[in-house]
């Protein structure tokens, strides 16, 4: 058996290996929401006391439902756009390069820190068009080897509530005046989601500080010029929450009918440039 690949991450970059390994464990449930067997093998690659999680697999459609929600819409633009740009920010140990599996000619950017990228260079194979950027989403020289020439789909999944506003709205704002079309397809906490952080076990546990709320896709609207509402969801309304089990279904009902937590988990899809 090949030598497990050893893991040292910190802060908001930690978040990432619980986010793994829900996904590693819907793969291995009966009806699995995601299905990532990719997540399953990672988790059985990398030399980490998964335990000392405490994430118990009835957490799992927290993640997945988002994640499946954001497979649906990535294929559908690239269906309509199957020559383009794809930069995945914050990427973390997700394999959506590898599930949604595209075209050869897809140019596909995962994004993230240092440390994040050398740990998918070494779980995670090459392909053609796939390219790996290891920098902070704050950053924004990172774009400037990015080519223009193409519509883009930016995928910012679980990213969002790290920065402050004005980074982020400033991160969206790049995008759109730097490219000639596409779309912005990124998730958001409420401002319960914030309020309540200290509350979450795992927030704690990874050390990191979430900033930023948006409570309605007019917050976005209004401080990015240039796109356009294509859908908003919340947890319960995304078409993948159909897919979660019974009993979770059953126990979050209560979430459901208190409006702040009906609302806290918001996936958002914008487009920019000219409609196609």
């Amino acid at each position: 058996m090949a030598d497990k690949i050893p893991v040292d991450l910190h802060g908001a970059a930690a978040t990432m290996l619980t986010t793994l390994y829900l996904k590693a464990l819907d793969a291995d449930f009966d009806s699995p929401v995601l299905g990532d067997r990719y997540a399953r093998e990672a988790v059985e690659r990398i030399d980490f006391d998964w335990d000392a999680l405490k994430a118990p697999g009835r957490w799992a459609p927290l993640v997945t439902v988002r994640t499946a929600q954001y497979d649906i819409w990535a294929r559908q633009f690239l269906a309509s756009h199957p020559d383009a740009t794809v930069i995945h920010l914050g990427c973390g140990m997700d394999a959506r390069v590898f599930r949604i599996d595209p075209g050869p000619e897809v140019a596909w950017y995962d994004v993230d820190q240092p440390p994040v990228i050398a740990l998918r260079k070494q779980v995670y194979p090459d392909r053609p068009g796939y390219h790996l950027v290891a920098t902070s989403a704050t950053d924004p020289s990172w774009l400037d080897d990015i080519p223009t020439d193409r519509p883009v789909l930016l995928l910012a999944e679980g990213i969002s509530m790290y920065l402050s506003e004005a980074d982020g709205v400033a991160l969206l704002q790049s995008i759109v005046d730097r490219f000639p079309a596409g779309e912005l397809q990124i998730d958001f906490y409420n401002w319960f989601g914030i309020k309540t952080q200290k509350t979450h076990r795992l927030q704690r546990q990874s050390g990191a500080t979430l900033h930023w709320a948006v409570n309605d896709p007019s917050d976005i609207l209004d401080k990015v010029t240039g796109i356009r509402l294509l859908a908003a969801a919340n947890f319960f309304d995304a078409e993948t929450f159909s897919r979660v089990p019974a009993g979770f279904r059953r126990s979050s009902r209560l979430a459901r009918a208190v409006r702040p937590l009906r609302g806290m988990l918001q996936y958002h899809r914008y487009a920019f440039g000219p409609v196609s």
